[in-house]
């Protein structure tokens, strides 16, 4: 068998198709194409091309992934969950992410500071529920534990005052009896993670 034509794609110039004895056999990303030092003319096995669809494959997948991370930093699960969402195959994903992680490009730890910090800032939760929503996103309980420390001591705040800044959202119902409007407080507060002793603060200072 002989390469009988390499041809860039006339929509998407980052790919070549291979053609082999005349026929196409199959779209690789140029990179990869030139990588492998691909000319017509030369004599080509079906190994080889099980080795070039195999590493195409990989590369379509590393692209994916990096769209991806263009969008929001995402945690090494989340990032694998979506690439096999959109059907590549665990041999290939597994590796894809193993090495983004390796370089850098996707570090739970950072994802973690990153996402606790903006529910501080923006959506206060409880320190359960922070651990909750991150061990969700796949990471594990010391990292989550670790950021949601360092965050704040970083902030400065505290889990009363989280609490507090939630509640300033919650209003008591007109004509609600009190015992109620509590009850309906301390639920309130509890499905976002907050722990009693901020909810009993906050509820003595708003329902004493």
């Amino acid at each position: 068998m002989k390469i009988t034509a390499l041809q860039p794609q006339a929509r998407n110039a980052e790919r070549v198709d291979l053609h082999v004895d005349g026929t196409f056999r199959l779209a690789l990303a140029a990179e990869i194409a030139y990588g492998a030092h691909l000319h017509v003319g030369d004599p080509i096995s079906e190994a080889t091309l099980r080795e070039l669809e195999a590493r195409d494959q990989a590369w379509k997948a590393r692209e994916a992934a990096l769209v991806l991370l263009s969008f929001r930093p995402r945690t090494a699960t989340e990032l694998r969950r979506r690439l096999l969402q959109k059907e590549f195959p665990e041999e290939i994903v597994d590796p894809c992410v193993t090495s983004l992680v390796d370089q850098g490009l996707v570090n739970d730890s950072a994802f973690a500071e990153t996402f606790v910090r903006d529910r501080v800032r923006l959506r206060p939760k409880g320190k359960h529920r922070l651990v909750q929503e991150l061990r969700a996103r796949g990471v594990d309980a010391e990292e989550a534990q670790e950021a949601i420390v360092e965050v704040f001591e970083r902030e400065d705040v505290s889990e009363s005052e989280l609490a507090h800044a939630a509640a300033a959202k919650w209003r008591p119902r007109a004509g609600e009896e009190r015992p109620k409007a509590r009850a309906r407080l301390h639920a309130f507060l509890a499905r976002r993670g907050f722990g009693g002793d901020a909810i009993r603060e906050v509820m003595e200072e708003l329902l004493p």
